[in-house]
């Protein structure tokens, strides 16, 4: 792992009084994944909300690459290269597959201001991502397993240093789980630094480098996936005695 690409100081988000996100601290090494787990409502999509600059902080700091980037606009962060896919994925209605896509590769770090040069960026992610049968289709005839492949392809277009996934595995089966993971894997070969949130436990230990955890807002625990698998505090707060007694079998879910 390289020098920090990303680094979250006393990271805070209230909305009245429920503490989404309390005062959590951050170090995202470049070229790694690093997990992020917890229970429902424990933060953690708030968390990349606060990143991408889809969510205002309440406090703290967050720096990219060393520039702090709390208080600019999402389009401002994702040109600087940080790219998000969202947990209900919300494609553009209406058009296909190719033109969603493109519409990344025309907005993201490296703005393409020819649309034959990003359609043709657009087929080549389509293809990594096993879509590329679907470019012609209208997104509203996609399945949910498609769906999320459009998701992670629309961050790509944008060329990011650091992808943002958020539940990329949901509702998926076990060979689409697997195929996504060698894909993260691969993405992540190539230079990308990858912060993952997913409540597939097979999946996010067998791509994670490091994981955080998180509960009710506040980071309880930090370590390799070995390490956080047999944490007392993040078994009692969300793993279960039944995950411990199984060490990371693939029956278990989060």
């Amino acid at each position: 792992m390289g020098e920090s690409i990303l680094r979250g100081t006393k990271v805070t988000k209230c909305f009245g009084a429920l503490r989404a996100v309390w005062k959590v601290d951050f170090d995202v090494k470049r070229g790694e994944i690093l997990g992020i787990i917890g229970p429902n409502g424990a933060g953690k999509t708030t968390l990349l909300s606060l990143i991408n600059g889809t969510l205002p902080l309440t406090e703290g700091e967050i720096f990219f690459k060393g520039e702090r980037i709390s208080g600019l606009k999402p389009f401002q962060i994702a040109e600087r290269g940080i790219s998000r896919t969202f947990q209900i994925v919300k494609p553009f209605p209406g058009m296909t597959v190719l033109e969603n896509v493109s519409i990344g590769a025309l907005f993201g770090k490296d703005k393409m201001k020819d649309a034959r040069e990003a359609r043709e960026k657009t087929r080549h992610i389509l293809s990594r991502v096993g879509l590329q049968g679907k470019a012609d289709l209208r997104v509203e005839h996609l399945n949910i397993s498609e769906r999320k492949r459009l998701e992670l392809a629309r961050a790509l277009a944008m060329d990011p240093e650091l992808i943002l996934l958020d539940e990329v595995m949901a509702g998926l089966n076990t060979a689409e789980v697997e195929s996504i993971m060698d894909l993260i894997r691969e993405l992540n070969r190539e230079g990308r630094t990858i912060l993952i949130i997913e409540h597939v436990m097979k999946a996010i230990m067998g791509v994670s480098h490091r994981i955080m955890v998180l509960h009710h807002g506040e980071k309880i625990a930090e370590g390799s996936p070995e390490e956080i698998s047999k944490d007392e505090r993040v078994i009692s707060a969300y793993l279960g005695e039944r995950y411990a007694k199984m060490k990371g079998s693939a029956h278990v879910a989060g």
